[in-house]
Order: C-alpha cells, then sequence, then structure tokens
C-alpha cells in the first residue's frame, strides 16, 4: 500500500505587520508558483493600533533582489519610500576621537587577489586609506556620488548599492503592493489567543473582531513582543549585552534644504558612551543617538545628540523634548523555528543599529524559508532543526563583527575601555585577531558560502581602525607586485566614475521631475 499522504502546507499566516510582516507576505505570495504542493495561501493580520518602530532606514545590497523578486520596480521604490543610495558605512571618531579620525566601510570588495598580497601592496603605496587605495567607492561617497546611471536597467550598478529609505513609507508600500497586486488576505485586527492543536502545533491565532484565523505555517513577525515564539512557545531570550553594551536611543528626524548633498553612505560618529548614526534622505535626516545606560543617562545622551545636531545641521532649531526614545536589549532567541512557528524580524530577536543588520537578516530568513520550503508539516522539523543552526551561526558572527569596531578603538572613556575588557570579547573573535597579526582576514576564516560578513568587511574594519597589517607570511600565493596594476586599476576606475556619475541629488531630483511629467509610476495607498 502506498504510505498516507501527508497534509500539505498550503495556508501562510503572518502574525504583524510592518518590514518584517510585510516583507514576509510579499515574498511568500510572488513565489507562489514555486509551491510543488499547490498555490499557498498568505493571510497577514496586522494591529490596527500597534505603530512601528520606524527607525530601520538602512538596507543591505540584498535588497535589490529582493525587491525585483517581489516585482516593485526600482523607481516606484525610490520615489515612493523618499529613498536614496547607500555604498557603505563611514565611522567617525571611533578610533581616537581626533579630527582626522575616520575610515570607511564600502560595499564594493577590494581589487581581486590574495588578501595578504593586497594588504602588502597598500603598505607599499601611498599613504591613502585602505578603502581609498584598493575599491574606487570611497572616491565615489567622498563625492556624493549615485552608484549608477539613470540609463542602466532597474537594479544595474557600475558600484555596489543599497538604500537609506523611510521606514514606514516602506511598509506602505509593501502593504500595498501585497494587497493589491500579490493576492495577501489582509486583516486588521488584534491577536488575543493562540490556539494549539493537540500536536503542540499552532492551529490557528483567535483575533478580536474577526474569530480564528487557522494556518499550516505560522510567521511571528509581532515584534519584540513575539507573541507565538516567545510568550505561547516560551523560547528563551539569549541576551547579548554581555558583549554588545548599548540598550538606548535617542531618534530625531530634520529638514533639509531642497538643494543639498544627499551623502552616499551611513554615517556612524562616536561619542563618549555610544555613536550617532546620520542617514540622509532627499527630504530629510534621519539621526539618533545610540547609547549604554551603564555609561550615560539620557540626559547625557540628550546633550550629546544636541551638540552633534547644532554642529552639523546649525541653520535647524534643535528641541530635545522632540527626541523620540527607544529601549532595547541586543540579543536574540535561543531557537528561531519552532515547531510550525518561524520568527522573522524583531521577535527572532535584535542588536544594535550597527551596520544596519536588522532588515538583512529578515530577507535572509524568508529566503532560507523559501529556498527550502517545508512541503509538508512531516518534514517541518528537519527543516526547523536546519534553520536554528544556520541562523544561530549568523547571529554569532554578527555580534562579533559588531564588537569588533568596539575591541580596536584606541578611545579612553569608560565605557570604550570597557569594550576593550577581555571578558566581554568573543573567544572567536579574540582568537581571530591573534590570527590576523600574521595574515589577512581570508574565507579560510570565515568559510560558509554565504557568510552574512566576508572577510572583505573584516579587512575595511581593522585596517580603518588601523590594526598592524601582517608583515610578510614565509609562504605568499602572490607577490605584492602583482596586485600593483590591480591598484592602479582601481584607481583609474575611481576617476573615471567621478568623472562619469551624477550625484545622488541630481540623479533623485531628476527621476522625480520626470515622475512628475509623465504618466504616474507610483500611486497613493
Amino acid at each position: 500500500m502506498p504510505p498516507p499522504r501527508e497534509a500539505a502546507v498550503t495556508r501562510v499566516v503572518v502574525v504583524g505587520g510592518g518590514t518584517a510582516g510585510w516583507l514576509a507576505a510579499c515574498l511568500i505570495a510572488a513565489r507562489t508558483e514555486r509551491a510543488p504542493a499547490g498555490p499557498l495561501h498568505v493571510t497577514l493580520i496586522e494591529s490596527p493600533d500597534v505603530p512601528t518602530i520606524g527607525v530601520g532606514e538602512g538596507t543591505w545590497p540584498t535588497m535589490r533582489r529582493t525587491l525585483q523578486r517581489i516585482g516593485i520596480s526600482e523607481a516606484e521604490f525610490l520615489l515612493f519610500c523618499d529613498a536614496a543610495f547607500k555604498q557603505g558605512s563611514r565611522f567617525d571618531g571611533w578610533v581616537s576621537g581626533e579630527a582626522d579620525d575616520q575610515y570607511f566601510h564600502p560595499f564594493t570588495p577590494p581589487v581581486e587577489a590574495d588578501p595578504d598580497a593586497v594588504v602588502q601592496a597598500w603598505q607599499a603605496s601611498d599613504a591613502r586609506s585602505f578603502a581609498e587605495t584598493v575599491s574606487p567607492q570611497a572616491r565615489a561617497c567622498g563625492l556624493n556620488l549615485a552608484p549608477r546611471q539613470r540609463t542602466m536597467a532597474d537594479f544595474a550598478g557600475a558600484l555596489n548599492y543599497a538604500y537609506h529609505l523611510d521606514a514606514g513609507k516602506l511598509v506602505d508600500l509593501l502593504r500595498r503592493h501585497a494587497t493589491q497586486r500579490l493576492g495577501v488576505r489582509h486583516v486588521r485586527d488584534h491577536v488575543v489567543s493562540v490556539e494549539a492543536a493537540a500536536s503542540g502545533d499552532i492551529a490557528g491565532v483567535g483575533t478580536r473582531s474577526t474569530g480564528t484565523v487557522e494556518g499550516d505555517l505560522f510567521l511571528d513577525c509581532s515584534g519584540h513582543s513575539a507573541l507565538l515564539l516567545g510568550e505561547h512557545y516560551g523560547v528563551p531570550f539569549v541576551d547579548r549585552r554581555d558583549v554588545l553594551f548599548n540598550d538606548r536611543a535617542l531618534a530625531v528626524q530634520v529638514p533639509v534644504a531642497p538643494e543639498s548633498p544627499i551623502a552616499s553612505q551611513t554615517c556612524a560618529t562616536a561619542h563618549s558612551a555610544g555613536w550617532i548614526w546620520d542617514i540622509g534622505l532627499p527630504t530629510r535626516r534621519g539621526i539618533g543617538c545610540v547609547y549604554a545606560s551603564a555609561h550615560a543617562s539620557d540626559d547625557t545622551a540628550a546633550a550629546a545628540l544636541e551638540a552633534y545636531l547644532r554642529k552639523t545641521a546649525p541653520s535647524i532649531p534643535v528641541d530635545p523634548g522632540a527626541f523620540r526614545r527607544l529601549t532595547f536589549r541586543s540579543g536574540h532567541r535561543q531557537r528561531f523555528w519552532e515547531r510550525n512557528c518561524l520568527a522573522v524580524g524583531l521577535s527572532a530577536g535584535f542588536l544594535e543599529p550597527l551596520e544596519a543588520s536588522a532588515i538583512v537578516l529578515i530577507e535572509l530568513s524568508l529566503d532560507a524559508l523559501l529556498d527550502n520550503f517545508p512541503v509538508t508539516r512531516g518534514i517541518m522539523d528537519i527543516h526547523a532543526r536546519r534553520f536554528n543552526a544556520l541562523f544561530l551561526y549568523r547571529w554569532d558572527r554578527i555580534v562579533e563583527f559588531l564588537k569588533l569596531h568596539y575591541v580596536l578603538s584606541r578611545r579612553s572613556e569608560p565605557y570604550w575601555r570597557a569594550h576593550r575588557d577581555p571578558a566581554s570579547i568573543p573567544a572567536r573573535l579574540s582568537e581571530l585577531l591573534q590570527i590576523w597579526r600574521h595574515q589577512a582576514p581570508s574565507r579560510a576564516d570565515l568559510p560558509m558560502a554565504d557568510e552574512i560578513f566576508p572577510a572583505a568587511s573584516y579587512q575595511y574594519v581593522l585596517y580603518g581602525m588601523g590594526f598592524p597589517a601582517p608583515a610578510q607570511a614565509p609562504v605568499q600565493a602572490d607577490a605584492a607586485s602583482t596586485v600593483e596594476p590591480l591598484l592602479r586599476q582601481a584607481e583609474q576606475r575611481g576617476r573615471a566614475l567621478a568623472a562619469s556619475l551624477p550625484t545622488n541629488r541630481s540623479y533623485l531630483d531628476a527621476l522625480r521631475a520626470q515622475a512628475t511629467s509623465s504618466p504616474p509610476l507610483v500611486t497613493t495607498c
């Protein structure tokens, strides 16, 4: 006799809106034709009066692929979300706090050659920074240039890029796209209960007005509350504040003049007990002060943010009463997929916003789900174990990479000295730092095919912050002389791009002007 037919997974219920919920709904609905057991039916339940956090304004280059998969054009996205291009991050004051203390982490990797040979060739060259020497992107960012020409196809660029955006508008765009174009069922209601099956799975969620919404797979996108994974299943939270100390932020938005330059990177400026983010959009800047409450009071942080605003936006009146206060704890769940419930976004965890890992973790979680979608409930537990192992690895690597920015600082304030305490440094990172005194970071140190931060990212931070470059090793795959022509090519490409690429402001202004003089690309929600 043939084996009994297992129940197919066809009903996906997303609990929670926000960036995580609506990205999940869009990506799943857009790829339903790939479901071997038949079409997936996606329902999203969104509380009508719980606001989204709305300060996640930086993405990774992965967002370009995500938008393509969903079916949103780049022009529509840029216009609707008041978005701009992001080509990396600039760090001011992280090493010593002095006026010339600055380095850049671009999205375009160094020239392709043996990492040790690249470092040696850089050291033998002129006194330019590592990023300026090995990649043309630092020059482009210094000139506030866009990474692409408007004649290029959507999502193609002369340089690797991501976006800065208005997070609230992104949610509005995704909601409209999901419900009007992708057939997602949208339930505006409060989840008041979780109904369990005899097996221990979630059979459905009870809502205040709509009744029970049943499903086969539930995505917990309910934010920090983690209604399903945390409250219902009780999966423990792993606190990482022993490594990453920051637990609060003050956020504010300031307008910009219509003709003002738009920065090509997120700017992160260190202060005595944390750092300040600065993200430029066409109509405003999003600015926030991240800090550790153990090292700075709310008033001290507000004073640091106010001083930064007076320095960088002297014509804008500063009202500390308008600062929005956020509290968080850096950490993640012990498991992310429990039975038929997968947590995505803040319900899975959150680490301080350095290097903008929040949205990319949403994207990677959904990619992992869809690339290995559980066709039946019987296979789901195997996928869950694999998913949990992969994402525990990824969260650990993010923690280590963020910690690297603090460990290498030479600032003397108690906050920064505490970050250098060996007891707060993960053992694996400590070992890697010892290795990197003798050889540059390479794939051997980060062997996963899809590392969340590749070896190139570590190189930019290490050598940007003055970590000693390794002396010539006894065994070399390439001689430094073979890299010198590649560095000259990077320099020439930087000059060519500087002469040919438009500024961010001119690109986005021309895009908006075209949209107002032709059939609308964007409709209101």
